[in-house]
């Protein structure tokens, strides 16, 4: 490896040693769903499941377990939106040391609290992270305060990696792992575990398209996976990721969506946007290799508007959702008559609208939105079929 002062085999061990009975050993599941849409056996590491919904506890628990005497009076700051502020809050609640976040000042109100229950003082400020980030290394400055980096930090690094040993132990026949990138603390951590005690394995980092400075795309979009949505990797996991990745892959937000709905549909487990790329990549055929394959789900704190969005969307995407638009005479009983014929269809009815007004219509005729909950995309498009064959002029919107 390029880098002296990336974590060691020995460092991720050690993390291991610390973060124990504090961050838990996640299971892993197989998928026969997810078998039967790839061709290859599917394993999926649960991370969603972890103490604080995902990986980072690990890295958090590691770095303030290896602080001084005068560093644990100090306390700790962390500059973090999202996962990595819990994590942190948590740990120092655990060390019995304070700790204090600086995030965005819009910031959902839920990950606010989130981190407060964990103990923190939060101080909100600044539009977006990188506000926070300046915030946060000021008052470190000026405090005594350790600040704990989300990745760019070896002790985070080694606790991250404590996922590639337990991946090497609990599925010793896989040859593909897949894991998302942000900052790349992750990748790295798993990475530098994994290669060294099975060097034949692959790995693949997955980013979001929208934000992808590993793949050589844009680093400046807005997506859904906000967890991996880094401009500015490290220069540490930078060097580790681009010595020991096999390869760096991209997704777009609609397939996130559609990861994140068959998640839950068919493994029943819950995933936010960044802890689904993995399954995502994988499902759009971008992983490449063959035999048993691990995905890695690293976290579950999705929004739940969010989440609502993203299931609507990604069952539309699906075929699960069809919103149509056509005309019926504006007279009694003609939208009963229509409803009547769709039901035949084996639809379900979601939502129904009139609209008159600001439209160019007969004096004769209204037009109805609808929206209907179908089985597919095959059902669906029979559904429109049989609305031309009616007699009905039908635009499909979504």
């Amino acid at each position: 490896m390029k880098t002296g002062t990336a974590p060691t085999l020995a460092d991720i061990r050690a993390a291991r040693e610390r973060i124990r009975g504090a961050a838990r050993e996640t299971p892993v599941y197989v998928s026969e769903s997810f078998e039967r849409m790839t061709g290859r056996e599917v394993w999926l590491k649960a991370e969603n499941l972890q103490r604080t919904g995902s990986f980072k506890i690990r890295g958090a628990v590691n770095c303030v377990a290896t602080l001084s005497d005068k560093e644990r009076a100090a306390g700790v700051v962390a500059a973090s939106a999202g996962n990595h502020a819990q994590a942190v809050a948590w740990a120092a609640r655990k060390a019995g040391i304070d700790a204090t976040i600086f995030m965005p000042q819009d910031t959902p109100v839920a990950k606010v609290e989130a981190t407060q229950n964990y103990g923190a003082r939060i101080e909100l400020g600044g539009e977006m992270f990188d506000d926070a980030h300046v915030n946060a290394r000021s008052y470190a400055e000026t405090s005594g305060a350790t600040f704990v980096h989300p990745f760019e930090d070896k002790r985070v690094i080694a606790g991250q990696g404590t996922i590639g040993l337990e991946l090497v132990e609990q599925l010793p026949d896989v040859g593909t792992v897949v894991v998302p990138i942000g900052g790349g603390g992750l990748a790295a951590g798993i990475a530098i575990a994994a290669k060294e005690l099975k060097p034949g394995l692959r790995i693949v980092g997955v980013q979001a398209a929208a934000c992808a400075p590993f793949a050589g795309g844009q680093s400046h979009g807005f997506t859904i996976a906000e967890g991996i949505a880094v401009k500015h990797p490290g220069e540490l996991t930078t060097s580790i990721v681009h010595d020991l990745l096999d390869d760096v892959v991209t997704v777009t937000d609609e397939e996130i969506s559609k990861a994140i709905v068959l998640s839950l549909e068919r493994a029943k487990l819950l995933v936010e946007g960044a802890g689904a790329a993995s399954l995502a990549a994988l499902l759009a055929g971008r992983v490449g290799g063959e035999g048993p394959v691990a995905v890695l789900l690293s976290g579950g704190n999705i929004d739940p508007s969010l989440l609502i969005t993203v299931m609507r969307h990604g069952l539309t995407l699906a075929g699960r959702y069809l919103v149509a638009r056509t005309r019926i005479p504006d007279r009694p009983g003609e939208l009963v008559k229509l409803l009547s014929l769709i039901a035949k269809e084996r639809v379900n009815l979601v939502s129904v609208e009139h609209h008159r007004e600001g439209i160019q219509l007969s004096v004769t005729e209204t037009e109805v939105e609808l929206t209907l909950s179908t089985r597919d995309e095959a059902h669906a498009l029979g559904v429109l079929e049989a609305m031309q064959r009616w007699g009905y002029p039908v635009e499909r919107l979504r």
